[in-house]
């Protein structure tokens, strides 16, 4: 089912989660044992992370470097596939620009639309940690739009091959991300939802948006979304702090800013246990004041951490 008719069919807030693949060496048991507790609270339907392949230098015998490609975290599709038959609930795996072909990610869309696969996260990715800018693959997307822009001809029948001719049409619901505090890239926040409102217009169904602590920026996006006529569901990402470095470190990431009271309680922790434990307090209170504004869904990141999201949920689901 697609997370818009799970978001129509829902009496009350759904519950949903993103968990990250395990590194390369690790089974699908590292899956299963973040999902497992989570499952109480019936999410239907899973986020799957991706992650873009990174570049290593190994000496070779000859004493020259050698350029190497790898992927830290693979294993999305099977990872769905194992979802399907495990939960019985719908995954939503992640598509990103990097590292990708756009014949790559044609066959990729084929494989996930032969698994019965309804619901795609269409994301830009990030830059590699060794290039200042994002830099796309060649004959690769550049932007997420264009990405969606291939979801959707899919969608329509239109694949990469003119000569394919009556080709069957995929039926994936394209989710896209939103930034409640703007991507850090984009100049302003105007800028920025001008660039959402071209993707919701290009087909894009439902928004997720990046981790945010103060629930005003949040409202304030929402209200400027829809200002612009942007009505696709809006579903907001939450994630808890849970050690006393998150507050430096999450900033530095994600571009976003930490509230002065959740600041000052977490400076106060004498260790990453009580600092976890106002994180989670702070967590279920977003989660319990969003509820009450109405919020379709509310999805947590997990980190592929399952226990403060237990605890999270159990207090406000």
């Amino acid at each position: 089912m697609k997370v818009t008719e799970h978001i129509k069919n829902a009496k009350s807030t759904i519950f949903s989660i993103e968990i990250l693949p395990p590194l390369k060496g690790k089974s699908i048991k590292e899956i299963f044992d973040c999902i497992d507790p989570l499952m109480e609270f019936k999410p239907p339907f899973v986020d799957v992370t991706y992650h873009r392949e990174e570049f290593v230098y190994r000496k070779r015998a000859s004493g020259y470097l050698e350029k190497v490609s790898i992927r830290k975290r693979p294993g999305t599709v099977g990872i769905c596939a194992g979802i399907i038959s495990r939960y019985k609930v719908d995954p939503v795996p992640h598509l990103i620009c990097g590292g990708f072909t756009r014949h790559e990610t044609e066959n990729a869309l084929i494989d996930l639309s032969f698994l019965g696969i309804e619901n795609i996260l269409v994301l830009r990715g990030d830059a590699r940690k060794n290039e200042g800018s994002f830099i796309p693959e060649p004959e690769g997307h550049h932007y997420a739009i264009d990405l969606m822009a291939q979801v959707t001809a899919m969608n329509h029948g239109k694949y990469l091959d003119p000569d394919l001719n009556h080709a069957d049409q995929t039926n994936f619901c394209i989710g896209v991300a939103g930034y409640p505090e703007k991507h850090f890239e984009a100049p302003n926040l105007k800028v920025d939802l001008h660039h959402l409102k071209r993707k919701v217009e290009e087909g894009a169904d439902y928004i997720v948006t990046q981790m945010f602590f103060d629930n005003q920026k949040y409202i304030e996006f929402v209200k400027a979304c829809r200002d612009l006529n942007i009505t696709v569901p809006i579903i907001p990402g939450l994630k808890p702090i849970t050690t006393r470095s998150q507050i430096a470190n999450i900033p530095k990431s994600f571009y976003l800013d930490i509230p002065e009271q959740l600041t000052d309680e977490i400076m106060k922790c004498k260790n990453d246990e009580e600092a976890k434990q106002v994180g989670i307090e702070w967590c279920i209170q977003q989660s319990k004041e969003l509820i009450k504004y109405g919020v379709p869904c509310l999805h947590y990141y997990t980190m592929s951490k399952p226990e403060p999201v237990v605890k999270i949920a159990r207090a406000v689901f």
